[in-house]
C-alpha cells in the first residue's frame, strides 16, 4: 500500500511539473518569470555593490598537477552530494597518444586525485583541464529557462534562484560544457557560482584558495590591479568550445587543441 501511495505522488509530482513547464510557455514572462533583473544585484548586502565588479577566472592548465583537492573543496563548500556524478567543478585528464587519439578519464571527478595506471602504451604527454560552469556572457542557460530561475547577475555571475527553479532540466541540456546537475534532494538545478556567498565576504572561491599551485588565478575582468588581467596580458588565453560564441568568463591558458 505504502508503495502505492509513493508512486501516485510521484506521478502528480510529474504531472504537475510538466503542466508548470508548458503552461509558463504561454504565459507573458511578467507572469512566469520571477520579479528581478540582470541588472540588479542578487544579494542586499551594504558592504558589497555588484556594480563595482566584473568577476572571472582563468586556468593555467601547466600548472594542475590533478590533485582533485579544488573538487573536494567545492564539494564540501557548497553541500555538493557525494555521489561521483555530480559536481559543482571536476577535473579531467587527457592523454594523447600517437595519430591523434586522444583518451579522457575523470574517476570520481578527480576527487581522489589520479593514480598512475600500468598499460602497454604509454601517452605522448598527458595533461589536467579542470572544468566548471563557464559564466558565459551569452549564456544559452538562461535563454531555455521558462520561469527566469537561471539568470546573470549585475556582475557576470550566472546564478540559480532555487525558489523559483521548477527542475525541468531544460537549462541543464542547453549547458554546452556539462556544468549542471539536478539536485537529487531539491529537484532544483545546481552549477558552479564561484562560491558566491564567499565573494560578497570578500574571499575568493573555495577551488581557487586550496590549489596548492595556484593553477586558478580569479578575480576582477576588467580592473587593471587585477592578478587576473595581469595574467591575461602575459599568457596566451583560450576558451572552450569557441565558435559557440557564448563569450565564457572561464579562460584557460596553454589551452591545448584536444581539449573539449
Amino acid at each position: 500500500m505504502k508503495k502505492v501511495i509513493e508512486n501516485s505522488i510521484e506521478r502528480k509530482a510529474f504531472f504537475k511539473l510538466i503542466f508548470l513547464s508548458a503552461f509558463s510557455i504561454f504565459l507573458p514572462k511578467s507572469l512566469t518569470a520571477k520579479n528581478s533583473s540582470p541588472e540588479e544585484s542578487p544579494v542586499q548586502d551594504e558592504n558589497y555593490n555588484a556594480y563595482d565588479h566584473k568577476w572571472g577566472m582563468c586556468i593555467d592548465i601547466d600548472k594542475c598537477i590533478g590533485c582533485g583537492r579544488c573538487a573536494n573543496a567545492c564539494k564540501e563548500e557548497n553541500d555538493v552530494p557525494r555521489e561521483p556524478f555530480f559536481f559543482r567543478t571536476w577535473v579531467e585528464r587527457y592523454k594523447i597518444f600517437g595519430k591523434g587519439e586522444v583518451v579522457i578519464d575523470s574517476p570520481n571527478g578527480g576527487v581522489d586525485g589520479f593514480h598512475n595506471e600500468h598499460s602497454e602504451r604509454n601517452p605522448e604527454r598527458s595533461f589536467f583541464v579542470p572544468k566548471l560552469c563557464n559564466h558565459c556572457e551569452n549564456p544559452p542557460c538562461t535563454q531555455v529557462c521558462p520561469v527566469g530561475a537561471t539568470f546573470k547577475s549585475v556582475d557576470g555571475v550566472i546564478l540559480v534562484d532555487k525558489d523559483y527553479c521548477i527542475g525541468c532540466s531544460y537549462c541543464i541540456q542547453a549547458c554546452p560544457y556539462g556544468a549542471r546537475y539536478l539536485h537529487p534532494v531539491t529537484k532544483t538545478a545546481e552549477k558552479c557560482t564561484f562560491c558566491y556567498h564567499r565573494l560578497v565576504n570578500d574571499k575568493s572561491p573555495a577551488c581557487v584558495e586550496v590549489c596548492p599551485t595556484q593553477a586558478r588565478i580569479f578575480g576582477e575582468m576588467e580592473k587593471k590591479s587585477s592578478p587576473l588581467v595581469r595574467f591575461r596580458r602575459m599568457e596566451k588565453i583560450g576558451v572552450l568550445k569557441p565558435a559557440l560564441n557564448t563569450e565564457p568568463k572561464v579562460l584557460y591558458a596553454h589551452l591545448d587543441m584536444e581539449v573539449k
